[in-house]
């Protein structure tokens, strides 16, 4: 069986499942998350714990099976906590701010960028550090990796947008002729 299918997922207080014919939806303080329901696998609430089994040891339904409890793990941690994501910009005259439900940044490009986020993702700018924070795991990833795709990080200056946690392999510039003659 699943190492990760097997874990029960333990609701918080104010954190509810629900669950239709083809899928099943988390709602919390931070919002609602659905999800559709792969055939082979089914959830249980037990108390506050939910538990997904799966019909038999198919291939295909054990890995469904650790797919639809991380995912469900993933969307409850989203509705009670939320997920946040850091991205640093850096480079001269490099910036970002926010303007409703957009962000507007300065990337040494003849003219600014503006990037409209989507209703489920908020974004505040400190600094050179852009936070974006939402309840959807993967709707945070795909934007903050949208984002640093506009200016990507160069290896030798470190110009560019990345992750606050992201470490940048630097290469050596061009060096001088250092008696290299023939």
């Amino acid at each position: 069986m699943s190492r990760v299918g097997r874990k029960p997922v333990v609701l918080p207080k104010g954190v509810s499942l629900s669950q239709k014919p083809g899928q099943f939806s988390v709602k919390g303080p931070k919002g609602e998350l659905s999800k559709p329901m792969p055939g082979g696998v089914a959830l249980k609430v037990e108390g506050d714990k939910v538990v997904v089994t799966r019909v038999d040891d198919s291939r295909e339904n054990r890995a469904k099976h650790g797919l639809v409890r991380a995912h469900l793990a993933n969307m409850v941690k989203g509705v009670s906590e939320g997920w946040t994501r850091e991205l640093e910009i850096n480079g001269v005259g490099y910036r970002a701010e926010v303007t409703g439900d957009s962000v507007t940044l300065a990337l040494g490009f003849s003219h600014p960028i503006v990037f409209p986020l989507p209703k489920s993702v908020t974004a505040k700018v400190e600094k050179n550090r852009l936070t974006l924070v939402s309840p959807d795991k993967d709707v945070l990833g795909q934007v903050s990796a949208k984002l640093r795709e506009l200016r990507p990080p160069e290896p030798y200056k470190g110009k560019g947008i990345k992750y606050v946690e992201e470490v940048i392999k630097r290469k050596v510039g061009k060096a001088a002729a250092t008696g290299a003659a023939t």
